[in-house]
């Protein structure tokens, strides 16, 4: 438990909090910090107002990376992978099976809720459909895929239980 103090207040803090107030909440859009979480990327802002209640104006973006990297999530700006990934020569194309475990590791968390999907990267998921097109429309995000991650092999394979 990490003891802190953010706007004035003060909050005892710790990883399994952080990430109970998280669940079954999307992360809205990256802009140019996030937060690494449960294998998400995420807003700081968004995330340390959800661990403690306060409004987002009430601190900065570098204080809620810095209270995060405290707790040990991992932090880092957008904006310098995609300006590297224009400087440097297009990487070589990734095998097939190369993509579809890294979508599969990505989709892991999701087991039996609907996600939506775009450059193999989870943007948003919920049990529902239309909570996933509602956040999506809300954030001005398009989706190349929206679909619900089978819960078992099975239903995978479309094989009957034994």
């Amino acid at each position: 438990m990490t003891t802190m103090t953010v706007s004035g207040h003060t909050f005892d803090l710790d990883q399994q909090r952080v990430e109970s107030a998280l669940r079954g909440q999307l992360p809205d859009p990256i802009q140019e910090h996030f937060v690494v979480i449960s294998g998400r990327r995420w807003p700081p802002k968004q995330v340390l107002a959800l661990v403690t209640g306060l409004d987002r104006a009430d601190f900065t973006t570098h204080q809620a990376r810095r209270a995060l990297t405290r707790l040990g999530f991992t932090a880092a700006r957008a904006s310098r992978t995609a300006k590297r990934q224009q400087a440097e020569p297009p990487p070589a194309v990734p095998e097939a099976s190369d993509v579809a475990h890294t979508l599969a590791e990505a989709l892991r968390p999701f087991i039996g809720k609907g996600v939506a999907v775009r450059d193999n990267e989870v943007l948003g998921a919920a049990n529902a459909p239309k909570e996933i097109v509602s956040w999506l429309a809300r954030h001005q995000q398009d989706a190349q895929s929206l679909f619900r991650v089978p819960e078992s092999e099975q239903a995978i394979t479309g094989a009957a239980p034994a």
